[in-house]
């Protein structure tokens, strides 16, 4: 029995949609019927992933944006309502990590990260509700979050602080563009197997902090984010969605297992 969502038709825009996370959000929406549009900086890496979906018969709008580059940011947001008339959902996925400790850290590392990891997404969401508010219709925001933002992690200032500031910054524009019918959140990945954390999850055993017993997959997060955009969760708002597996919910995770 499948159980209809009311997502087709819409539009769904993802920044650092051609792999990992935002990839399998990407697909799951356009399963659902959603018009979806990606962007990132590897035309390699979006052309694959434009290949991956027709051979699922899916079809993905490509555009290779800098997403730290505002002006191209906001010409990328024009060009989906170009072409697909509105946006309704808009996420934004592209991130980055350094992992390195504070006395060794250069200002220029911490700008990478802060640039992309909060103001890019700072103009992500101005664009996307200057659009929303402008179609008079609504829409959802999500925004990537990190564990690191509830819990950091030593030998990543910049990317924790950066995760913080996008967490409590998405409560802020919930209440900022409510009246306009614009739902913001952001979320919470635990574990979840992608390039980005390959090399992390290597060289840390993480499973022992997760009651669930095993790393999460993009998928797990595609599932919870296509259900939060949807209007069946309407009257989340405001919120960060943790997809953990509980991971850190008790101070003895392993509990149940000893």
């Amino acid at each position: 029995m499948s159980f209809d969502l009311g997502l087709e038709g819409k539009t769904a825009v993802i920044t650092g949609g051609a792999s990992g996370i935002g990839f399998a959000t990407a697909l799951e929406f356009a399963r659902q019927g959603v018009h979806v549009a990606i962007c990132g900086r590897s035309v390699e890496k979006l052309e694959s992933a434009k290949r991956t979906a027709q051979e699922q018969n899916l079809e993905l709008y490509t555009e290779s944006v800098d997403v730290c580059d505002a002006k191209k940011l906001y010409a990328f947001c024009d060009h989906v309502c170009e072409k697909f008339g509105t946006v309704d959902i808009w996420m934004n996925n592209a991130g980055i990590a350094i992992t390195k400790p504070m006395l060794e850290l250069t200002d220029e590392e911490w700008d990478t990260v802060m640039n992309l990891n909060l103001k890019a997404v700072f103009h992500g969401c101005k664009c996307a509700a200057m659009k929303m508010i402008e179609h008079k219709h609504g829409g959802v925001i999500l925004n990537a979050g990190s564990f690191q933002a509830l819990m950091p992690a030593a030998a990543a200032v910049p990317y924790g602080a950066s995760k913080a500031a996008v967490v409590n910054m998405s409560r802020t524009l919930a209440g900022e563009l409510a009246a306009y019918g614009i739902r913001v959140l952001s979320y919470i990945p635990g574990v979840i197997c992608t390039p980005m954390a390959d090399e992390w999850m290597n060289s840390t055993n993480q499973i022992q902090n997760i009651p669930s017993e095993r790393y999460g997959r993009p998928e797990d997060l595609a599932n919870a984010l296509v259900f939060v955009a949807s209007d069946r969760a309407g009257y989340i708002n405001g919120v960060h969605i943790d997809v953990t597996g509980g991971k850190f919910c008790v101070q003895n995770p392993r509990f149940s297992y000893d």
